[in-house]
C-alpha cells in the first residue's frame, strides 16, 4: 500500500525534481548549485541551501525520493508539516556542517587543498530515515535489494554502520558519508529532545 501523500513532502519531491531537470536542461541559466569547500574561489553562500536540491545523477535522485517519499509522511503526520519542513531543512543544514567540518580538518591538519563539490538531500533523507525509526522503531519496511521485510530500527542501525565504517576506512570514495552521519545525527536529536515533544505538549 502506497503512503499517502503530505504537504511538504509531495511539495519536496516537485522541487527536486524540477531543480534537477531545470540544471541538466538549462544549464546555460542556472547557476552552479553544488556545495564547495567554503575556502574555494568557486563558493558562494547560497550554496549552503541550494546543494540539498539538486542531485548528481538520476539514480542519486530517484533513491533519495524515494526514501523521501515512502517514509517522509508519516514523520511528517506525527510532526505536524510545518515542523517537518523545519526537521527537513535543519537535518540538512545538519549534514553539510559534519561534512565541511572534515573537510576543514583535513584542510588545516593533513594540508588537503581539493575537494569534491557536494550535492544531493541524502542527510537530510537520513535525518528522516532515524526519525522513522526513532518513531516507528518495530515498524516493518520492506528492502528492494533482496525484498525482505527488516524493522525500521534495524534498518537505520545499518545504514549508520555502513556510513561510519566506509567514512572511517575511505571506502566507497565519491559519497559524503560524513554528510549521511551528521544528517542522521541531526535527525535524531531533532526528533527525540524537540519536535516530537513539541508535538505532544
Amino acid at each position: 500500500m502506497l503512503p499517502r501523500l503530505t504537504p511538504v513532502v509531495k511539495n519536496l519531491l516537485i522541487i527536486n525534481v524540477l531543480v534537477y531537470i531545470a540544471a541538466v536542461t538549462l544549464p546555460q541559466f542556472v547557476p552552479d548549485l553544488s556545495m564547495h569547500f567554503p575556502l574555494s574561489d568557486r563558493f558562494s553562500p547560497y550554496q549552503i541551501v541550494t546543494h540539498f536540491f539538486m542531485h548528481g545523477s538520476p539514480r542519486h535522485l530517484i533513491f533519495n525520493m524515494l526514501g523521501l517519499f515512502f517514509l517522509g509522511p508519516m514523520v511528517e503526520q506525527r510532526i505536524g508539516s510545518k515542523n517537518f519542513l523545519i526537521f527537513y531543512l535543519l537535518c540538512a543544514l545538519g549534514a553539510i556542517l559534519a561534512h565541511v567540518g572534515i573537510d576543514f580538518y583535513q584542510y588545516f591538519q593533513q594540508d588537503v587543498r581539493s575537494f569534491a563539490p557536494v550535492v544531493g538531500a541524502s542527510g537530510a533523507i537520513y535525518g528522516v530515515v532515524i526519525a522513522f525509526a526513532t518513531l516507528f522503531p518495530n515498524t516493518q519496511l520492506m528492502l528492494l535489494f533482496p525484498p525482505i521485510p527488516v524493522k525500521a530500527k534495524y534498518l537505520a542501525l545499518a545504514y549508520i554502520a555502513y556510513d561510519l565504517y566506509s567514512g572511517l576506512s575511505g571506502a566507497q570514495t565519491g559519497i559524503a558519508h560524513f554528510a549521511h552521519l551528521g544528517g542522521a545525527i541531526a535527525g535524531f536529536l531533532l526528533i527525540k529532545y524537540y519536535f516530537e515533544k513539541a508535538r505532544r505538549v
